[in-house]
């Protein structure tokens, strides 16, 4: 027995794990992780190692490697198809984008800098607030706007600059809070203005205002918040921002949601009419909430605006111009390819080509339109466990809550929401009443054979 157990042990210990050098190599060779540069390969190498070695399998090291590398290759940001029909999913960066050369290159692929802080005309140095801010404000009405990094920073950046350390009033049916748990009295908290609760959770009225400048003389703002991520039904009553103007203290709204203007200019027609969107009806704009007496506005890049994650504010020249000037700028300030993507941005709405933003072109596709392509999917998949369904897009993204937009897509009798997910790219789904829903308003038309082809291997 005791021979039988030394014999075991010592062929044991002659299988060894190929060395990690090795191992990577062979990993360059395989079609799921030839596209990894060579550091990354050498540490799933050595992760497959340690795990085959923990295991008292060192013969599987290659295995083990393979399954690192996956993982780490998962790990990295990577185009998705968005099958999910939220046009602004959080989870897949919101509004998407459609792919650009880097902003430094021209069209022959040659380098080039950014005059992101240069005045051409002086040769001197200039601000990189005068690009797209300068065009975001032509768009909303305002006499100047500022660029900052998310719409949280923006509301951060106006509480320290306009009213440092003096209190500010919030209704209390406005305190919300967005994804990731962050709230409206955290923010006030960490700018150093003290918050004055203002109305009760269903009803505030104008009184409600005026009795807390009445306690509070040195009140330096009214915040009003836009409840874009919730409703409160029934027994309400809210002060609109005309209202709020003839207090004295300056009105500062958070629109969070981003539609720069009511009127949606930028999909008119070539007699100037725009259409009517009923998923957009009771939302406000800036635009619309400036000319109400607001006297600054603040809202996002990435939702309705249709743009890259950044928080805008436009408004009074005075108001930005000390957000600008303010230390905390610079900390929240944004970079030069996120102003080079919104000033791109702002031309398309400017010139009204609302069909080179994605967002845009996305959301006012006809439901008629997504089912034809529904149809073409599922004569491509050609399976009976496909067929093409009337479905409800949703715009996501904290805004809108409880609006649907009327969608289409292919139902798959089968839970290969994962399987989907797995694929090349990727395809994201929903489940719903069992059976998996690829909702196409959220699909590029392009993508729609690779759609069909990654329905077709998950249910094989």
């Amino acid at each position: 027995m005791r021979n039988n157990v030394r014999s075991t042990a010592t062929s044991f210990a002659d299988v060894r794990p190929p060395s990690v050098d090795a191992l990577a190599r062979q990993l360059a060779d395989h079609p799921d992780l030839s596209a990894l540069p060579m550091p990354l390969l050498v540490d799933a190498a050595r992760a497959g190692v340690g795990a085959a070695v923990a295991a008292g399998e060192p013969e599987a090291a290659a295995r083990h490697a393979i399954d690192a590398g996956r993982h780490l290759a998962r790990s990295l940001l990577q185009p998705v198809i968005n099958g999910t029909g939220t046009l602004l999913h959080t989870n897949l960066g919101r509004a998407p984008r459609t792919p650009r050369a880097p902003v430094s290159c021209v069209g022959d692929g040659t380098i080039r800098y950014l005059s992101l802080e240069i005045d051409l005309d002086t040769g001197q140095r200039g601000s990189r607030h005068t690009h797209a801010g300068a065009l975001l404000a032509r768009l909303s009405g305002a006499p100047a706007a500022l660029v900052v990094n998310n719409c949280a920073a923006a509301v951060l950046l106006v509480l320290a600059a306009v009213a440092p350390g003096r209190a500010v009033a919030v209704s209390r049916g406005e305190l919300v809070e967005i994804g990731g748990g962050f709230r409206i009295p955290d923010v006030l908290g960490q700018s150093g203005a003290p918050m004055v609760e203002v109305g009760t959770t269903n009803r505030t009225r104008l009184a409600d205002y005026r009795r807390a400048i009445e306690h509070h003389p040195d009140l330096g703002m009214v915040l009003k918040v836009h409840q874009s991520n919730y409703r409160i039904t029934g027994f309400v009553e809210s002060v609109s921002v005309a209202e709020l103007a003839t207090l004295g203290p300056p009105v500062v709204v958070d629109l969070g949601s981003g539609l720069l203007d009511t009127r949606l200019p930028w999909l008119a027609d070539s007699s100037g009419r725009s259409p009517t969107l009923a998923w957009l009806d009771g939302e406000p704009g800036a635009r619309q909430t400036l000319q109400d007496g607001a006297d600054l506005v603040v809202f996002s890049g990435d939702k309705l605006l249709g743009g890259p994650q950044a928080g805008i504010i436009v408004g009074r020249g005075d108001l930005v111009d000390a957000c600008a000037r303010h230390p905390l700028a610079r900390a929240l300030r944004a970079g030069g390819l996120v102003l080079a993507e919104l000033q791109s941005l702002c031309i398309a709405l400017l010139e009204r080509r609302s069909q080179d933003i994605p967002f845009w072109r996305m959301a006012t596709l006809s439901a008629a339109e997504l089912m034809v392509r529904a149809h073409g999917v599922v004569a491509d998949v050609n399976d009976p466990r496909v067929r093409a369904v009337g479905t409800d897009a949703v715009t996501g993204g904290g805004t809108l809550p409880g609006v649907t937009i009327p969608s289409a897509g292919v139902t798959i009798a089968a839970g290969i929401v994962s399987a989907l997910r797995s694929g090349t790219p990727p395809v994201m789904a929903r489940t719903q009443d069992g059976a998996t829903v690829v909702d196409l308003r959220t699909v590029d038309p392009a993508d729609d054979a690779l759609v069909a082809e990654r329905i077709r291997e998950a249910l094989a």
